[in-house]
C-alpha cells in the first residue's frame, strides 16, 4: 500500500491543537473532546477527528482525547521530540524580535546562531547569541547540526540567503522577506509574508463594512 499523503493544511492545524492542548495542560484538565476543541478553536470537530485520525487513534468514543498523551503524541508526529537548531540572518528589528522572543519558546526548536552581513554587528549580542558574520555561516551550520533556517533580510538580499542556507545543507527555511524565493527540489521554503497578509484581510474588512451598511439599512 502507497503511504497515506498528508495535506499541508493538515500539518499546519497540528501546531494550533498542540498550543491549545498545553494551554490545558497547564490549567490541569485531563481530557478534551473534538466537541471541545472545535468550539475553542473555531473549526469543525469532525475535521479534528479527521486530521488527528491520519496518525492514528487517539481517542475513546465518550471520553475523548488524554491531553498529555495527546500532547505527546502531536510533538513526535512534528518531530519536536528532539532538538531541532535554528539559524537566522538579518538582525533588524524583526530578528532581533525574535530572538529575543526565542528565550520564551518551550519547544526544542531553538534560534542557536545568528548571522548579519553588516561587519560592525559582529561580535555584538543579542540575548545571549552573538552576532556572526555570513563568512562563518556553513562552518556554524554543519558545527552545530542545524536544520533550519530563517531569513529576515531586505528582499534584495533574500535570495542570496537562501542559496547560501540551502549550499550549507539546509533544506527547511522560513522567509519573511516580501519576496518568492527559489530552491532546489528537497528544499521546503515555508512565507510569512506580513504585506499579503494585510493586504487579504483589507479585502475582508471591506466585506464587513459592506455588511454592516446593509444592516443599518434593513433596521
Amino acid at each position: 500500500m502507497k503511504p497515506i499523503k498528508i495535506s499541508e493544511a493538515v500539518v499546519r492545524r497540528l501546531p494550533i491543537y498542540l498550543r491549545y492542548l498545553n494551554e490545558l495542560s497547564l490549567s490541569n484538565i485531563q481530557t478534551v473532546s473534538s466537541q471541545d476543541l472545535g468550539e475553542k478553536l473555531d473549526l469543525n470537530p469532525a475535521q479534528i477527528r479527521k486530521d488527528l485520525a491520519y496518525f492514528g487513534e487517539f481517542g475513546r468514543k465518550g471520553v475523548g482525547y488524554n491531553v498529555d498523551y495527546l500532547i505527546e503524541k502531536i510533538r513526535q508526529i512534528l518531530k519536536l521530540d528532539k532538538t531541532m537548531n535554528v539559524a537566522l540572518v538579518g538582525t533588524g528589528n524583526l530578528g532581533r524580535a525574535l530572538c529575543n522572543y526565542n528565550m520564551y519558546i518551550k519547544d526544542n526548536m531553538k534560534i542557536v546562531a545568528v548571522f548579519d552581513a553588516d561587519m560592525s554587528k559582529a561580535g555584538t549580542s543579542i540575548n545571549h547569541l552573538q552576532v556572526q558574520p555570513m563568512q562563518e555561516l556553513a562552518e556554524t551550520v554543519r558545527k552545530l547540526d542545524i536544520a533550519v533556517g530563517i531569513i529576515t533580510v531586505p528582499a534584495g538580499e533574500a535570495q542570496n540567503v537562501a542559496d547560501r542556507f540551502v549550499s550549507a545543507g539546509i533544506r527547511g527555511l522560513l522567509n519573511f522577506a516580501p519576496v518568492v524565493l527559489k530552491a532546489a527540489p528537497g528544499v521546503r521554503i515555508h512565507n510569512a509574508d506580513f504585506t499579503a497578509e494585510l493586504l487579504s484581510l483589507a479585502y475582508y474588512m471591506d466585506d464587513q463594512n459592506e455588511e454592516q451598511e446593509e444592516g443599518d439599512a434593513e433596521q
